[in-house]
C-alpha cells in the first residue's frame, strides 16, 4: 500500500484543482488523482471562457460566495502571475418578469450590488451589437466579465505542486471507501492503492458512479459551445463595446455569449444555457452537427444580427446537473471521512476559488464560515429525495 496522505483529492478539474491548491497551501500532505491530463478538455472545465457575475439570478444566497470568489480570483492572478479574469460588464436580458432579469435584480437589491436597468432603446444605443425587442430590458452589471477555465486549472495545479502536492494524472479512481474503524479512506486506482485521512471527491460528470451512495439524482448533459466569425469583423465585439450576456426569450430559452478577445482569433463564443441532451461521460458525442449550428445561428440572428456570420468551430462539454440546479458541497452525510463537491449544473466555474477554500475548510476542520446550507445533499430535490443511504454501498466504484 502506498504512502498515506492527509487528504486525497479525487478529480483535478476546476474544483479539485482549487481544493488541492488550498489544502497544500495550508501545509497538508495532498494526493491529487486525475483520470486525464492536467487542464484537459474531456470534462467540464474547458472552452476558453466562463462568465463571472455577481447579480445572480439563480438565487440570492450565492452572492456572498461570489463576493469572496472575486477576492480569491484576484489573489490567484497575483500568486500565479496568470491572466485569468477580464472585466467586460454584463447584460442580463429578457422581459422584465423573466428569471434572468428579475432574479438578477432581486439578488442585486438584496445585497446592495451596483447595477443599471436599461430599456430596449438604451441597450441599442449603448451596445449596438444587440437587437432587443421593444418589450425587452436588461440589467447591466459593470463588474461582470469572464474567466479562463483551462488557465485557471493550470494555475491552481502549479501552485498546489509548488506547495508540495503529489499530483498524479492518467490515473482514474476505481473506488474509494472508509478504512475499517472509520479512520481515513482507501482509494484504489488503476495504478495502486492509497490511504489518506480524508477524501475530497470532485468527480464532475463521473459523480453518478463515484458518488452513487450520496442519493442525489444527477443528470449528465452534453452541451455545445460555438464560435462564429461575425459579419463585418470582430471590432464591434471587442471588450468595452460588447459585454458578456445571458439572454432569456419569452419561452424561457437562455443563450449566453462573450466578447471577442485575444487568443480567440476571429471567433466570438456563444452557447445555449441548459439546453443539453442526456449523455455518458465515457461515450460523449464530441462532434458538433450541422443542425445544432443552424439552430443557434437562427436563434442569434434576431438578437445579435451580425454574430452568426461564418461558423468557425464548436466544442462539446458536460453539465452535471441536480434537479434544482443548485450545487452539492458538503461533508458526505454517510461518511464523515469524505467531503463532496459536484452537481455544478452549468454555472459553477465562477465559484472555483471559493469552492476550493470551502473544501479545504471542511476537510481540515469539518466546518466552514461560508454559507453552504443551500448545497446540502440531504435537501429535498424535485425528481427524488436526496437522502444518503450509507448502507447502499460502502465502496464507491467506477469502471476504468
Amino acid at each position: 500500500m502506498a504512502t498515506s496522505y492527509d487528504v486525497a483529492v479525487i478529480g483535478l478539474g476546476g474544483m479539485g484543482s482549487a481544493a488541492a491548491r488550498h489544502l497544500a497551501a495550508r501545509g497538508r500532505r495532498v494526493l491529487g488523482l486525475e483520470r486525464f491530463g492536467p487542464a484537459h478538455d474531456r470534462g467540464s472545465s474547458h472552452g476558453g471562457s466562463r462568465i463571472i457575475r455577481q447579480a445572480y439570478f439563480e438565487h440570492p444566497d450565492y452572492v456572498p460566495l461570489l463576493l469572496r470568489s472575486y477576492e480569491l480570483w484576484e489573489e490567484l492572478c497575483r500568486d500565479s502571475g496568470a491572466d485569468l479574469m477580464t472585466t467586460t460588464g454584463g447584460l442580463m436580458l429578457g422581459r422584465p418578469e423573466s428569471r434572468t432579469v428579475a432574479g438578477s435584480r432581486e439578488s442585486a437589491e438584496k445585497w446592495g450590488l451596483p447595477y443599471e436597468m436599461l430599456d430596449a432603446g438604451d441597450i441599442r444605443r449603448r451596445f449596438p451589437t444587440f437587437a432587443p425587442a421593444d418589450d425587452e430590458v436588461a440589467l447591466y452589471e459593470a463588474r461582470a466579465g469572464f474567466v479562463r477555465p483551462e488557465a485557471t486549472v493550470d494555475a491552481h495545479l502549479r501552485l498546489a505542486a509548488r506547495d508540495g502536492a503529489d499530483l498524479r494524472f492518467g490515473e482514474p479512481v476505481l473506488s474509494w471507501a472508509p478504512l475499517p474503524g472509520g479512520e481515513g479512506v482507501r482509494v484504489v486506482t488503476g495504478a495502486g492503492t492509497y490511504t489518506a485521512g480524508h477524501a475530497v471527491v470532485c468527480p464532475g460528470a463521473w459523480a453518478p458512479e463515484l458518488l452513487a451512495g450520496l442519493g442525489v439524482p444527477f443528470t449528465v448533459e452534453r452541451q455545445v459551445q460555438y464560435w462564429f466569425a461575425p459579419r463585418g469583423g470582430t471590432a464591434p465585439f471587442r471588450p468595452g463595446r460588447h459585454p458578456v450576456y445571458v439572454w432569456e426569450d419569452a419561452g424561457g430559452t437562455q443563450v449566453y455569449g462573450f466578447p471577442a478577445y485575444e487568443g480567440e482569433g476571429d471567433g466570438v463564443k456563444t452557447a445555449f444555457f441548459r439546453r443539453g441532451t442526456a449523455a455518458s461521460p465515457d461515450s460523449l458525442d464530441r462532434e458538433v452537427h450541422p443542425g445544432e449550428i443552424a439552430d443557434i445561428a437562427a436563434h442569434l440572428a434576431a438578437r445579435v444580427p451580425d454574430l452568426p456570420g461564418r461558423f468557425l468551430r464548436g466544442a462539446a462539454c458536460m453539465y452535471t446537473t441536480t434537479p434544482d440546479e443548485h450545487f452539492v458541497i458538503a461533508a458526505h452525510p454517510g461518511h464523515p471521512q469524505a467531503t463532496v463537491a459536484c452537481g455544478f449544473s452549468g454555472h459553477g466555474f465562477k465559484f472555483t476559488p471559493v469552492v476550493g477554500e470551502i473544501l479545504a475548510d471542511l476537510a481540515t476542520t469539518g466546518a466552514t464560515r461560508h454559507p453552504i446550507g443551500l448545497f446540502d445533499p440531504r435537501r429535498a430535490l424535485t425528481g427524488g429525495a436526496a437522502v444518503c443511504s450509507p448502507d447502499r454501498r460502502d465502496a464507491h466504484e467506477v469502471t476504468p
